[in-house]
């Protein structure tokens, strides 16, 4: 069985030599961060990739998309290996590229590639194996966002591009969680609400008020009101 974790096959599917040694985990990893970092850094520099604050988002983006790209993709294939199943993640060459360019129109994607597994899974096994990685992005939201709420009630003094990677955290970790709990296709919502509706109602309702009710200006103003000394 082959599953894919954020997008899979939308140019080439990974064959064989992906479980006979031909590939390796580390390198592709490595792609996959590098190609989603620049693209969510032009994105967020707005293409102007000479201005001095280019520099600043791309040290941003490292980190954000080293930990919501990374572990997510980590957490599917710490659970499938623990299953017992064979897997390897895979970088989607294409789609990394294609995410560059069309960063500089104001878009970002993510679609950085996918972890492949065979070997037989349960339904739950299956449902467990994707929910890891949405449910991953979703615990890094809450890290980043308890941060930030630790910093207002300290009154801690902190840099403005501190601040920027903390809100970048919160935000591009939550809306990763829950995207990749839509129920359709390839995405790993599917395969959990398979599993279990309940499970998958639970996930996803965590993951919109994480991405779309927490960031509300209103709510975060009245919860940073609520703690302040």
């Amino acid at each position: 069985m082959k599953e894919g974790a954020v997008v899979r096959g939308l140019f080439t599917t990974p064959d064989e030599s992906v479980f006979q040694g031909q590939s390796n985990d580390n390198v592709e990893l490595l792609k996959m961060w590098i190609g989603s970092t620049l693209a969510f850094a032009v994105f967020s520099s707005g293409g102007a990739i000479q201005s001095p604050a280019f520099v600043t988002n791309l040290i941003i983006a490292s980190i954000v998309c080293g930990l919501a790209f990374v572990l997510h993709e980590l957490a599917h294939r710490i659970v499938a290996r623990g299953y017992g199943a064979e897997a390897h993640f895979v970088a989607n060459n294409g789609m990394l590229m294609i995410s560059v360019l069309i960063a500089f129109a104001g878009v970002f994607i993510a679609a950085p590639g996918a972890v492949w597994h065979r070997g037989y899974l349960t339904k739950q096994q299956s449902g467990l194996v994707a929910l890891a990685g949405p449910a991953t992005n979703m615990v890094l939201a809450v890290i980043f966002f308890f941060i930030i709420l630790g910093i207002f009630v300290s009154r801690l003094p902190v840099p403005d591009w501190l601040f920027d990677l903390l809100w970048a955290g919160f935000r591009f970790n939550g809306f990763l969680g829950v995207f990749n709990m839509i129920p359709a296709g390839p995405f790993d919502g599917a395969k959990v609400l398979a599993w279990s509706p309940v499970v998958f109602g639970i996930t996803a309702a965590i993951g919109i008020f994480l991405a779309f009710i927490l960031t509300n200006q209103n709510v975060l103003s009245a919860i940073l009101g609520f703690v302040s000394p």
